[in-house]
C-alpha cells in the first residue's frame, strides 16, 4: 500500500503518468492474465472498480476484457452505458460465434455479459461445456489482461470464479458489515484455493491512515485465524465525483480523470502491472477447464 501512496503523491502535483506519456506497456508473457475480482457484499462498488481499472489499463497499452460474471445484473451495461444484445449463453447457438458476443465498449473496454448463462452451467450436458469452452477459449489470445466481475458473497458460482482466477482482487470499505463479510470470503477462500494470490482494495476511505487501519485488521485477523498473509493493493478514497459519473452511466476515470478516486485507480493500475512479476499459473484455457469442471 506504501507504493500507491507514493504514486499519488507523484500524481497530485501534475499530470498524470498517462498523460506525461510515462507509461510503456509491460512485455506481455503471451498468455492472458486472470483477475477476479469480488466483495463480500454488494454496494461496496467492485463494478465501477472493474470497470475503471480496466481503462486504466488500457491506457497503460494493455489489450483488456472483462468478463461480466455478476450473474442477472448486467452491471457492466449499466457503469458504462451501454446495452448488450447477446450474452454468454447464446455461445450455445450453433450460429454465434465468440465475435457475436464480445461488445466493444466506449473507452476501449470490451467486454462480455454474463446474463443468466454460467448459473445455469450445472445443467450444460458435456457437449455444451465443450461448445462453450472452444468459443471462449479465443479470449486467451485476444486479451492480455482478463477481468472477471464476481458477483457478491459466497454463493457457489461466485467462489467457482474466485477459486479458477490466477489472482484476485477482494474489495470492501471500512463499514464493520462490508468487513465481516470481507472476511467471510477470506475464510472460504483460505479453505479452498490450491495457491493463495488474494490481495485487497480499500474502497470509499476518508484518507489513507483509515485505509491502513482497516488493512491491518483484516491482515492481522486473516493471519492469527486463517494462517494466511493477505497483501492489500491500495485504497479509493471517497469522491464526490464518482457518484456523479455513475449518475451519468460515465466511468468516473473518464468523466474526472484528475479526481482523487480516479488518481487512486491509476496508481492501483500501474502496481498490478509493474510493481511484481507477472506470472501465469492457469491462465485462461485453464480458467475455462477450472470452471467447467465445477459443473460436471
Amino acid at each position: 500500500m506504501g507504493d500507491q501512496a507514493q504514486r499519488l503523491r507523484q500524481l497530485v502535483g501534475g499530470k498524470t503518468e498517462y498523460e506525461a506519456g510515462r507509461w510503456n506497456p509491460p512485455a506481455s508473457s503471451g498468455e492472458a492474465r486472470v483477475l477476479a475480482i469480488t466483495s463480500g457484499k454488494g454496494g461496496v462498488g467492485k463494478t465501477n472498480l472493474t470497470v475503471n481499472l480496466a481503462i486504466a489499463m488500457g491506457m497503460a497499452g494493455q489489450r483488456v476484457l472483462v468478463i461480466d460474471a455478476d450473474l442477472g445484473m448486467a452491471n457492466v451495461d449499466v457503469v458504462l452505458g451501454t446495452r448488450s444484445g447477446k450474452h454468454l449463453l447464446h455461445l450455445l447457438d450453433e450460429g454465434t460465434s465468440l465475435k457475436d458476443v464480445l461488445i466493444q465498449g466506449p473507452y476501449g473496454v470490451t467486454y462480455i455479459s454474463g446474463g443468466s448463462g454460467i448459473e445455469k452451467a450445472v445443467d450444460f450436458t458435456a457437449a455444451e461445456r465443450q461448445c462453450l469452452m472452444q468459443k471462449l477459449a479465443d479470449c486467451g489470445e485476444m486479451a492480455d489482461v482478463i477481468l472477471i466481475d464476481t458477483g457478491a458473497g459466497l454463493g457457489r458460482n461466485v467462489m467457482d470464479f474466485v477459486l479458477a482466477a490466477d489472482e484476485v482482487l477482494l474489495v470492501t470499505t471500512p463499514e464493520p458489515t462490508a468487513l465481516t463479510d470481507a472476511y467471510a470470503v477470506m475464510k472460504a477462500y483460505s479453505m479452498y484455493a490450491s495457491r493463495q494470490a488474494i490481495r485487497l482494495v480499500i474502497n470509499r476511505v476518508y484518507d489513507e491512515s483509515e485505509s491502513r487501519d482497516v488493512a491491518a485488521k483484516l491482515q492481522q485477523t486473516s493471519e492469527r485465524f486463517l494462517h494466511m498473509n493477505i497483501d492489500c493493493l491500495g485504497y479509493v478514497f471517497e469522491d464526490r465525483s464518482v457518484m456523479q459519473a455513475v449518475r451519468r452511466q460515465i466511468p468516473f476515470l473518464v468523466a474526472s480523470p484528475g479526481g482523487t478516486a480516479s488518481r487512486c485507480i491509476q496508481a492501483m493500475a500501474a502496481s498490478l502491472l509493474y510493481d511484481r512479476p507477472m506470472t501465469v499459473t492457469r491462465g485462461w484455457r485453464g480458467f475455462l477447464r477450472q470452471i467447467f469442471n465445477f459443473a460436471r
